[in-house]
Formats: structure tokens, sequence, C-alpha cells
């Protein structure tokens, strides 16, 4: 090996070793935990093979969780997505006042989330709240909002989506102010509508940014937990509970730390499945220049 690469190898090499001691060693002890029984005391945890796997397969929490969180991903994905694209089309035009209104949808994303849930948590709140005041004063009953099993969880999904699209917002604002604005001369000079040149010209320039946003948004929506401790803690009857929250409470509440590491297992398998199907099935649409 040469001296160029001798000297590549050893600037990449602290950077991998942080990589390897607190990512890849940490999945690799999760894997290896999930074989094993929770520990009793100074006893070392008894190796149970798949039987984790398979309390998993009759836990019906387990089950309820996944669902919520593959309704929550659905309900958050697309939305905070769509309403990130439209903001920074409206922040990137020419108009008065847009530093202003970018730093209004860029706002929620600096709150920490506890802060963003307790500020929620206002606005549900049964009588006193602000969205209990905007219903009765149109004549609409009273409601409980987080506390009714048929709306907890769009409530949540209304909190997500409210911290996430600002924070999207910013990536598609990058890539739009990247275009070089000849391209929307020539366009003009063709005649072309602005739907059409915003469908045949921005949009593909925008599908590098756009996987990017996706890819984060399908690990947000699996590792969203802090609205859910603080608001509802995954009630009422397990309506707002989510698969990183049950990990939570498996691992913490119960104490039960080779189920959770099960638990964490699948989760993981069901974020790379998910990243690997974006890139395969969406690399053939994005065009990196």
């Amino acid at each position: 090996m040469n001296r160029p690469a001798i000297t590549g190898w050893l600037l990449v090499l602290p950077a991998a070793a942080l990589l390897a001691l607190f990512t890849h060693w940490p999945i690799v002890g999760t894997v290896w935990d999930s074989f094993h029984a929770t520990p009793k005391g100074a006893n070392p945890a008894p190796f149970v093979g798949l039987e984790n796997y398979q309390v998993m397969i009759a836990d019906e929490v387990f089950w309820k969780s996944l669902w919520n969180n593959l309704w929550f991903a659905l309900g958050t994905i697309p939305i905070s997505i769509a309403l990130a694209l439209v903001m920074a089309l409206w922040v990137n035009s020419a108009m008065r006042g847009r530093t202003w209104l970018r730093v209004a949808f860029f706002t929620p994303t600096v709150l920490p989330m506890i802060a963003v849930a307790n500020i929620w948590l206002f606005f549900y709140t049964p009588q006193y709240g602000l969205l209990e005041k905007l219903t009765t004063g149109l004549g609409f009953g009273t409601h409980n909002w987080l506390g009714t099993e048929s709306t907890a969880l769009a409530c949540m999904i209304v909190v997500a989506i409210w911290k996430e699209a600002g924070f999207f917002m910013i990536f598609y604002l990058a890539a739009l102010q990247s275009i070089p604005p000849s391209l929307a001369e020539a366009a003009a000079l063709e005649g072309a509508p602005r739907g059409y040149y915003l469908r045949r010209i921005v949009l593909p320039l925008l599908m590098p940014t756009t996987l990017f946003v996706l890819v984060n948004a399908v690990i947000n929506s699996f590792r969203l937990v802090d609205h859910i401790v603080v608001m509802t803690r995954g009630g009422p009857n397990n309506a707002t509970s989510l698969l990183l929250f049950h990990v939570y409470q498996v691992g913490f509440s119960f104490w039960d730390t080779g189920y959770a590491a099960a638990l964490t297992v699948v989760l993981l398998a069901i974020l790379a499945l998910a990243a690997i199907g974006q890139f395969v099935f969406l690399d053939r649409k994005v065009h990196y220049q």
C-alpha cells in the first residue's frame, strides 16, 4: 500500500472508529441480546434463542403499536413533504416579508419536542384548550381529543406534521435556489405555462432532495416518541402507542431488556427495508447533476 493510501486510511480512522463504536457495535450487541433473557442481578443472561421473537408474535400490544405506526407514517410522511414543498415554493418567490415567513415556517423545527408537546397539550385540553374554544364557538360540542381512541392518533399526526414540515422546507428551499434562473427564462421564452415548468423542470430537478427528505421522513415517523410520552403515554387503550414507545415501555418500565432488544431488531429491520425500497424504486427517477 502506497503512502497516500495509508494517509487516507489514517485520516478516515477516527471517524470510522467512532462510527463502529457508537453505531455498528450497539447494533451487533442488540441483535445478540435479543437471543437472551433479561439478566437477574449478577447472574448472566441465559440464552433463550427465538423465545423473545415468539413472545413478540403473541404480543397484542406489539401488533397494535406496529399498526398505529404504519398509520402514523402514512399520515405524516406525504402531508409533511407536500406541505414543505409548497412552503418552499412560496418563500422562494419574490414577495415582501419572505424572510419573516421563512422564520415563521422554520420556528417549530427549532423548538424542543417536549416544548412542542406541552404547547399542543394545551391546545387539546378539554373545555379549556384553544381547539375546544374554537369548536364550541362554532356550535360544536366539547370533545376529549386525546382521550378518545378515534381522534388521539390523528392529533399526534397533526403535531408531527407541524413540527417537521418546516425542517423539510429548508432542504427544498436550498434545492430551489440551486436551480439556474436561466431555465425559468428559457421556459418563459418558449411560452411554457408556470404549471408545466414546475411539473417538467422543477420537480424532476428536486428528486434527489425528495429522496433524501423521504428517507428522513420515514425514519422520523418510526422514531418519534417524545410527544407520545408527554401527551398520551400510548393511551387511550394503546391507541397512540407507537413501536418505539412500546420498546421504551418494555425496556425501561417493565425492564425486560431481552424482549426490548428483539423489538429494536424488528424496528431496525423495518427501517432498513423501507430505506432500501425507496432507493431501489426511486433511483431511476433521481437525476444527479
